[in-house]
């Protein structure tokens, strides 16, 4: 058996096999990045299939993907960057920042137009932007009471951030804040707290203060005409099978974006996101960069919930369902937060904390084994069960696993 770092690489192969078999040659995924990081060391790496599949390019490890909302814990980690600075704090009403929204309502009745709403029980708080219970909903949810509304408006879509602000302004809550875990635009609002608070656009504070310092050179909510040759087509898996969802050489990441999207507008490469998991795993610190202070990024990392609930308590939304497993796990400043790893039926620890974008790009970051993980795809609808996979392959690899079991509240 071939061993780096405690992990079993034999079993990493098996993973890629595995992979291949499964999901590549039936044709479900077009292509595959799994990236394994622990204690300080790469410690495998590996592109499988086509990056456009209709050319024939396979994929390589530079290839620039879309990470949709593997963008949020980005966003996260700017607004606590400003909680670090004294210019905003977790408890503050949105309200202080977003005047516009002063008299939120919850929903009691109607539709666009003919809305009837009450007063909340309490403001929502700018914490609750961080773990999805202030209330929103989001384009992309189905069933629920607002989100028709949202796209009718075009949140998300053809408005601008600030025009968004501007037209929530007009809408009810689904919930009231604290009620619910409801997957929502909560970050892309919350990419507007930051932009009003420092007073520059977000996507500026986002390159000078993490992207630049960290160096993530391929990271933006753009991609830059002499990187174009690396950017991949996007698919997406429907009943008939795999279609071409975003096709390269018209995708509307080659221009600045018409709406700068927190909660999901960011293109960037696996050796890039790395860079990020290993500040987060290094307490903050990169390379000699410091973004934010240990404490407050394990502030980050604890469960926030009401109550300490987990999301399969709180959850309204079926739109990440498959991201959180639900039972067990709790949600943090940015994160999903393991709970109980028996409750998830998921490998790992209590403490491990991730995320995953809508093109089926997945990360999680284990601070008990000082493991990170990265997987990028470019497909739309993903098997949920991919991501479950992965997990199992690399913890069984692993050889010298410590027992320091973490207690979350």
């Amino acid at each position: 058996m071939t061993m780096t770092a405690g992990i079993s690489t034999d079993r990493l192969h098996a993973w890629e096999d595995h992979l291949r078999a499964t999901y590549l040659d039936t044709g479900v995924l077009p292509n595959a990045l799994t990236l394994v990081y622990r204690r300080g060391e790469i410690v495998h790496q590996h592109a499988q299939g086509f990056a456009d599949v209709e050319a024939g390019v396979a994929l390589r490890d530079d290839h620039i993907f879309r990470i949709y909302s593997m963008t949020k814990p980005i966003t996260s980690l700017a607004f606590m960057m400003l909680v670090e600075d004294g210019k905003v704090a977790l408890g503050d009403p949105v309200s202080r920042v977003i005047p516009e929204w002063a008299n939120l309502g919850v929903w009691t009745g109607g539709e666009l137009g003919r809305f009837t709403s009450e007063p909340p029980r309490r403001p929502m708080l700018m914490v609750d932007l961080l773990r999805h219970t202030a209330g929103l909903s989001y384009h992309i949810q189905q069933g629920g009471r607002l989100d028709g509304a949202y796209r009718a408006l075009g949140l998300g879509t053809t408005t601008t951030l600030e025009g968004m602000i501007t037209a929530l302004a007009d809408l009810p809550l689904e919930y009231a804040p604290g009620e619910a875990w409801h997957y929502s635009f909560a970050t892309d609002v919350l990419g507007a707290v930051v932009g009003r608070i420092a007073e520059q656009p977000f996507e500026e504070f986002v390159r000078q203060r993490i992207l630049g310092p960290l160096g993530m050179v391929d990271t933006d909510f753009s991609v830059a005409p002499d990187k174009a040759g690396r950017f991949m087509p996007c698919y997406a898996l429907t009943p008939q099978g795999r279609v071409l969802y975003d096709a390269r050489a018209t995708s509307p990441y080659l221009a600045a974006p018409h709406f700068v999207s927190g909660g999901g507008g960011l293109v960037s490469t696996a050796a890039d996101y790395l860079r990020f998991c290993r500040m987060l795993l290094r307490g903050g610190e990169l390379d000699g960069a410091r973004l934010i202070g240990p404490k407050t990024l394990e502030l980050m990392t604890r469960n926030h919930l009401p109550g300490g609930a987990d999301i399969a308590t709180l959850m309204r939304s079926a739109i990440a369902a498959s991201e959180t497993g639900s039972a067990g796990v709790g949600f943090g400043l940015g994160f999903a937060v393991t709970l109980d790893p028996a409750r998830s039926l998921r490998i790992g620890n209590a403490g491990d904390f991730y995320w995953g974008g809508a093109a089926g790009t997945y990360f999680w970051i284990d601070p008990t084994e000082d493991l990170a993980v990265i997987f990028m795809t470019q497909l739309l609808l993903s098997p949920d069960r991919v991501r479950d996979d992965l997990r199992t392959f690399v913890y069984s690899a692993i050889t010298d696993s410590p027992t320091r079991p973490r207690t979350l509240a």
